[in-house]
């Protein structure tokens, strides 16, 4: 068992301390911002309060606490979670499943451009009631570029003030909303659900709100990605207490509310802040912008996995990945980085307040959401769950999350455009790079190693041709033993004969774990034709330059290979010979005719992988000898056409004689 997996069924106070800064800051810092979207521009009653605070009670118990606490944590991928997880555990038995990762994972990076802008502006906005005239969008903008400024140096050390600072948060979320709640006890009946069914049926707006009180349980599809970092059980333990200080302050903010019956609230007041002593308002807004730069953090991090594992899965273009430290699992991923950015700026100058960035926020994540669900039902298959219990889920998820959906679309006018967008131009991006390496593949020739090993064998000893390399390695996408792309056959015998001593051919398969790391080593002929499987998980970086030389080190002291020269006056001296790469990158081929939609996807997927990181920097062989070789992609042979031959007239004004048969 994977000590990574071992560790996730621990619970420790250093477990839960990092479950509180790590999993719940998008969740947390939903209070900023929920009540005040509920009552925004309405006119304060009972039915508004009490309904509107049941169904907070009601969706948080049963998407957050019942669907992915209890329910989600138990599709556990050697310790890890997510969408991207959640299918590699399924793909085997229904690959048409990887629509629904795509569509989940495109709308939760779209949730990572929200997230950033609407906390941390939700938080600042709290100076406005100190002094009206402070100019927010700059303070806003600076926090969120030094927030992404910071992603290069890795946030270990910051990382590990989350804990202890997301501890501090939720208490004064607690002790806020208790103090608020003693003055108006009565508040607790929202805990009864007739308040939130008498909301949705009798008030005139009750459905339609339902798309303000979904942003209660954003943060839940973060609270599934990030199980790899401190154990499912840390998070079940951890999350009741964050679900009563949650509440506690929900119930608070509403018995503030309450003190306003029969009138409306100005919009640039919160709730939130409105529940603080004016003695302790400046801590409890500088307090709130560091809980909301730790939920920015927490999905910025998010997304950089998201795009490793749609990378590893070959569903995202080839990009330069950085491991700022040495920590398991956290990375930097440039070009991301600063597409999320870019995102969050223009959200921030377009919309320029919260309380307009509400009606963007929310609509993308009930689709990865919704997603999830259609995922997880499939697992409990997968598990033999049984049948009944499976339709009851079914039915009761589809049926909460369509009114969640239905609800949110009221949004796209205002706001909710934009994140669609966003997920559908990434959707896009995984959509054309997934299709056209399957097009690829699919049309990719193989042949049978077998019929080629003489000749393989023959040009290893031909000495009439010069050598090319002491030992030759190419990257072979077959999964068969004894197969080789034609392509790779055409390099070594045709294109320019390439004599090695030794023929290396390498392939890299995914795992559906992640964090495999195995090899297997095939002796097809021994020192003379040697090829080597990596299996590495979905989350493992593919080094394959430094993994290769490391299983050679290993197969020499076995004795398995000898990588000494073959030239007599080095070997002697025991000098290692040369290792050479070759890359075969392919092109599209002016010969082809294609149809209409697969010719679209080739070019398209072409002109992104020009723009994607090479082959050779991708694999980690950017430092050692490396040929590149581009071949053309063959996707439909031409037609069949006649082409005559004409005979010249010789010199004596006769035809030249027609070759005899």
């Amino acid at each position: 068992m994977d000590h990574h997996h071992e560790n996730s069924h621990k619970v420790s106070v250093a477990g839960l301390i990092v479950a509180l800064g790590i999993i719940y800051g998008d969740i947390g810092t939903s209070p900023l911002y929920v009540v005040k979207a509920i009552i925004k521009g309405r006119e304060i009653s009972e039915q508004l309060i009490y309904g509107g605070l049941s169904c907070i009670v009601w969706t948080i118990t049963l998407l957050t606490t019942v669907k992915y606490v209890t329910l989600a944590l138990k599709a556990d991928n050697n310790g890890e979670g997510g969408i991207f997880s959640l299918f590699a555990l399924v793909k085997r038995r229904k690959p048409y499943l990887i629509v629904p990762a795509i569509i989940g994972g495109c709308t939760l990076l779209a949730d990572g451009m929200i997230t950033p802008p609407i906390s941390v502006s939700s938080a600042v906005e709290g100076l406005l009631i100190l002094n009206p005239n402070i100019p927010t969008i700059p303070i806003v903008l600076s926090i969120i570029t030094l927030l992404f400024l910071m992603q290069r140096m890795g946030t270990s050390i910051v990382g590990k003030m989350f804990g202890p600072v997301m501890l501090i948060w939720f208490s004064m979320l607690g002790v806020l909303g208790t103090l608020s709640i003693v003055q108006n006890p009565a508040i607790l009946k929202a805990l009864n659900p007739y308040y939130a069914y008498d909301f949705l049926v009798n008030y005139p707006e009750g459905f339609w709100l339902l798309g303000a009180v979904f942003l209660c349980s954003t943060g839940a599809e973060a609270l599934y990605s990030d199980m790899g970092h401190c154990g499912k059980n840390n998070i079940r333990v951890s999350w009741a207490f964050v679900k009563v200080t949650l509440l506690l302050n929900y119930f608070g903010q509403g018995a503030w509310v309450l003190q306003h019956l029969h009138t409306r609230i100005p919009e640039e007041q919160n709730p939130f802040f409105s529940i603080m002593p004016e003695w302790f308002l400046l801590t409890g807004i500088v307090v709130a912008t560091v809980a909301a730069i730790i939920a920015s953090q927490a999905l910025i991090s998010g997304s950089f996995t998201l795009v490793a594992e749609a990378l590893r899965l070959n569903v995202w273009p080839k990009v330069t990945i950085k491991y700022p430290t040495n920590l398991k699992g956290q990375i930097y991923v440039p070009s991301v980085n600063w597409l999320l950015w870019i995102g969050c700026v223009t959200i921030v100058l377009y919309f320029k307040e919260s309380a307009k960035m509400e009606a963007a926020y929310g609509l993308a994540i009930i689709i990865t959401m919704i997603m999830t669900t259609i995922l997880l039902m499939n697992f409990l298959q997968k598990i033999k769950a049984p049948k009944l219990l499976i339709v009851l889920l079914s039915l009761i998820y589809a049926t909460i999350e369509a009114a969640f959906l239905i609800a949110n679309i009221d949004k796209i006018p205002a706001g909710g455009w934009m994140t669609l967008l966003v997920s559908s131009a990434f959707m896009a991006v995984m959509y054309i790079w997934y299709r056209g390496r399957k097009i690829k593949n699919r049309l990719t020739e193989f042949v049978n190693l077998k019929d080629y090993l003489p000749l393989l064998f023959e040009l290893s000893k031909d000495n009439s041709i010069s050598k090319y390399s002491t030992h030759l390695v190419y990257l072979t996408s077959a999964d068969n033993l004894m197969e080789i792309e034609n392509k790779v056959i055409y390099s070594i015998l045709q294109k320019r004969p390439k004599r090695a001593d030794v023929y290396w051919f390498v392939h890299i398969h995914v795992d559906d774990k992640p964090y495999t790391m195995e090899y297997r080593v095939d002796h097809i002929i021994p020192n003379d034709v040697v090829r080597v499987e990596f299996r590495l998980g979905f989350r493992v970086e593919q080094k394959i330059n430094f993994y290769f030389r490391r299983v050679v080190e290993e197969l020499v002291k076995n004795g398995e290979v000898d990588v000494r020269s073959r030239y007599a006056s080095l070997r002697g001296q025991n000098i290692t010979g040369d290792f050479r790469f070759v890359v075969l990158k392919r092109h599209l081929s002016h010969d082809n005719e294609l149809s209409g939609i697969e010719k679209r996807i080739m070019e398209m997927y072409f002109t992104l992988d020009k723009l994607s990181l090479s082959e050779e920097k991708a694999f980690g062989l950017d430092t050692s000898s490396v040929l590149v070789e581009t071949v053309p992609l063959m996707i439909t042979q031409p037609r069949e056409f006649k082409l005559q031959r004409v005979y010249s007239k010789n010199t004596f004004g006769k035809p030249s004689p027609k070759p005899e048969h």
